[in-house]
């Protein structure tokens, strides 16, 4: 089969930031525009590309998802992992490539590319990269495996990703060969970020659309062995995601939200969350990303009060 792979120039300080924490296992390269990102699906590979003069592919990651997410909502999901130790900070890196004058107080929007399963390459094993191949003055470009040029780097990276898979990592990435779609393992950040975007960025019960109020919910808690899963996931206005963790709402099987009678013997209050008792929850229309009934289930038996 043949493969997509996107190279980017790549941020310096977000670049030698992520490069010194291996243990992130996933991360936001942010876009400084707000152009939708449609170049990969999900498992295909995003290269990073150092600045001239340093003209190399210098790591690679898993691609997950793409959106356009106000800059807070991007460090609440991603936090450094977003090549930043703060908020300000990463707002300073991204406002100087913006032309707009941007005014840092305000909560700009930026474009995210998540990515999992990351590697960057140690610097014996940068792959150097001509300018017929990738033109300076190009800051993005796709290739395709079934063409010379995209085969080529896909065996280029591919012997990198050997040798740093036989270490520590080798978990994160199946054995390499022929071109083909990895996987992706979302982690947390992914997680919060797919599961607004397929929630259409409403909650499930109330149909709220403030974004900062929305939360992503797992169904069965990761703690107890859920899985950062869309089908494992609801977007749920805050308080809800917090009645709905302590057991105190529930969502059956066959998806009508439910309200335990413990929230007026305990706090002599809930008239608000009777009211939605029996709705309708909302779902997203593709089969695959729609709660698990077994996920629900068991929240109905273990978490209900």
């Amino acid at each position: 089969m043949s493969v997509n792979l996107v190279v980017a120039v790549t941020d310096d300080h977000w670049f030698e930031t992520l490069r010194k924490r291996p243990e992130l296992t996933e991360v936001n390269f942010w876009s400084p525009g707000t152009k939708n990102f449609k170049a990969l699906v999900p498992g295909e590979l995003f290269l990073f590309k150092l600045h001239a003069p340093r003209n190399v592919i210098a790591g690679v990651g898993v691609f997950t998802h793409a959106n356009l997410l106000p800059v807070s909502m991007a460090w609440d999901a991603f936090g450094e992992a977003n090549g930043a130790r703060s908020l300000s900070q990463m707002k300073e890196q991204i406002a100087k490539y913006r032309s707009d004058g941007t005014d840092l107080r305000t909560d700009f929007t930026i474009g995210c590319r998540i990515l999992t399963q990351t590697i960057f390459f140690e610097e014996r094993d940068w792959i150097p990269v001509s300018n017929s191949l990738f033109p300076s003055n190009v800051p993005i470009k796709t290739y395709n495996t079934s063409e010379s040029d995209g085969l080529r780097l896909w065996t280029l990276v591919g012997e990198q990703i050997e040798q740093a898979t036989l270490g520590s990592l080798e978990s994160r990435w199946p054995r390499y060969g022929e071109p083909q779609i990895i996987r992706p393992r979302l982690g947390q950040g992914a997680f919060r970020v797919v599961i607004t975007d397929i929630y259409n960025r409403r909650c499930a019960v109330t149909g709220e659309r403030t974004l900062p109020a929305l939360e992503a919910s797992h169904i069965h808690p990761y703690s107890d062995g859920g899985k950062h899963e869309p089908k494992n996931g609801l977007l749920l206005r805050g308080d809800i995601h917090r009645l709905f963790d302590r057991g105190y709402v529930t969502i059956t099987p066959k998806l009508h939200f439910e309200v335990s009678p413990r929230i007026k013997e305990e706090f002599e209050n809930g008239r608000d969350y009777y009211s939605l008792h029996g709705t309708q929850v909302a779902s997203p229309p593709q089969v695959h990303l729609r709660p698990d009934p077994k996920a629900l289930a068991w929240h109905n038996e273990h978490r209900f009060l």
